[in-house]
């Protein structure tokens, strides 16, 4: 919701060859307001912004060129998710705002985006999507281990050690609801270093309530979208000690999941935003036997991480590789996806 991660990623889809280089573009405020918007009503307000979310992802792919000073003709092919304003995989609808066609006019690149519809269509989650990434990149990590991905919503990859031992699934609100907490009461869409959430306490009551949602029983593969969860166990509490009981939500439910992995894992690499917020990762230790450390103490780059997936996704829908497992959405069998769109006219 806070802007676009774009990553450069040399791959064969299969192993990962070489990351290249990673730049995140804020959304302005009012662009990041009206994307909130669309969430409450994406019928009406979505269309609207189709056009500027793809203006923006172009002017994110230049600034990756620029930076990694890489020219396009040596990009073979871009990795477009759009942004998620619509997840009801129980509906056979999933909903991702962007114009592949439009962005492989502008950029002049192949993009292939997509990636959802067909999973979700054959009677998946369509989510999470990037646990086949992480399984390349824990080709040398003892088994099993775990990646975690702490961005709006939290999802596990628990990776084991056969190459069918792949299981994911959403383990709740990571980042979500403590941003719009923070917003709300400190006009910043960030717990800046935990220390909101450090001041306060942990209301149990509004923790237990929290935890009760009926999401927590259902066992994976499941999927979450954003407005499946709201703020009002909290909406009493003081900025402190609400900050504090939606950190410790995050952390608990994600200790939770372990009750859904064949063995616990040996160690779990941690990327997306939530790494940052040092209370978060401390409070995730407390309830977690084995080493909990950012991805960096591994070698990856945390921040890059999601974006790179959907590089590697790319590569591997264009190939006919599957992206998506029984394990990881639940679809039928292993799924390929995502739809290719050229550099040129509209393509029916």
């Amino acid at each position: 919701m806070d802007g676009i991660d774009a990553a450069l990623l040399w791959t064969d889809g299969e192993r990962v060859a070489e990351p290249r280089g990673f730049v995140f573009r804020p959304y302005p405020p009012d662009f990041r307001a009206a994307l909130s918007g669309a969430l409450q009503a994406p019928e009406e307000r979505a269309p609207a912004l189709e056009k500027a979310l793809t203006r923006h992802h172009v002017a994110a792919v230049e600034a990756l060129l620029r930076e990694t000073s890489v020219p396009p003709e040596q990009i073979s092919l871009a990795g477009f998710h759009g942004h998620t304003v619509l997840h009801r995989p129980r509906e056979r609808r999933t909903w991702q705002l962007g114009d592949g066609q439009a962005l492989a006019a502008s950029i002049g690149v192949p993009v292939a985006g997509d990636f959802r519809r067909a999973d979700v269509a054959a009677g998946g989650e369509g989510a999470p999507l990037a646990p086949v990434y992480h399984r390349a990149l824990a080709a040398d990590a003892a088994k099993p281990c775990a990646f975690l991905n702490l961005g709006g919503v939290a999802n596990v990859t628990w990776i084991g050690p056969g190459e069918a031992d792949l299981i994911a699934f959403d383990t709740g609100p990571a980042n979500m609801l403590l941003d719009e907490w923070a917003l709300r009461h400190r006009g910043k869409p960030i717990d800046e270093g935990g220390a909101l959430a450090r001041a306060g306490a942990v209301d149990r009551a509004a923790l237990q309530a929290l935890l009760a949602a009926p999401y927590f029983a259902r066992k994976p593969p499941k999927s979450l979208d954003r407005l499946d969860f709201d703020l009002g166990a909290v909406e009493n509490l003081s900025p402190q000690d609400g900050a504090a009981t939606l950190t410790a939500f995050t952390a608990a439910s994600v200790a939770a999941a372990q009750a859904h992995m064949p063995a616990p894992p040996l160690a779990w690499f941690v990327g997306g935003g939530g790494r940052h917020n040092p209370v978060l990762m401390e409070v995730l230790q407390e309830q977690i036997t084995a080493p909990v450390e950012p991805v960096e103490t591994y070698g990856h780059n945390g921040d890059a991480l999601e974006a790179e997936a959907f590089a590697y996704l790319a590569v591997r829908s264009v190939r006919g590789l599957p992206i998506s497992f029984p394990g990881t959405t639940g679809a039928p069998w292993p799924l390929t996806g995502g739809r290719l769109f050229l550099p040129g006219p509209s393509q029916s």
